[in-house]
């Protein structure tokens, strides 16, 4: 990974998104294994439904994961000096993700302020929140 320098980054440049594959019933049991968030709204379609939802739907935590991911494609995780998120609606499951991000202030001290989001296909945003990155 070749990490961009404080120099070569400009307010306003985007981060390469990072678009997930299809979230499936197998996404969510395996993420509930890996997270230990064994929520039954989560993996059992008739308790999901008896909640008056009309099937199950991911974990917020999943799309900030996947944000994560964004972050540390772009940069090692040893650059990250903050990452913050603000769960804005429920993901489905079936949703394809795409997180962006983009540069909103460079301050002192090398570092860069970011906005990210998640948004399913539809352009739906599910997460929205900021990062700070420190840059060489």
């Amino acid at each position: 990974m070749t990490m961009p320098t404080y120099a070569e980054i400009n307010v306003g440049d985007q981060l390469p998104p990072l678009t997930t594959k299809e979230i499936t019933r197998t996404t969510l049991a395996l993420f509930a294994g890996a997270s230990g968030d064994h929520n039954p709204i989560h993996i059992d379609i008739d308790f999901a439904k008896r909640a008056g939802m009309p099937d199950v739907f991911a974990h917020g935590m999943l799309n900030m994961a996947y944000l994560g991911r964004l972050l540390t494609g772009w940069v090692p995780q040893s650059a990250l000096r903050e990452f913050t998120t603000r769960f804005v609606a429920i993901t489905q499951v079936h949703a394809v993700i795409t997180c962006t991000g983009k540069v909103v202030e460079k301050r002192d001290g090398n570092l860069v302020a970011l906005e990210i989001e998640a948004a399913d296909q539809n352009g739906e945003v599910k997460l929205s929140g900021t990062a700070l990155i420190e840059l060489p």
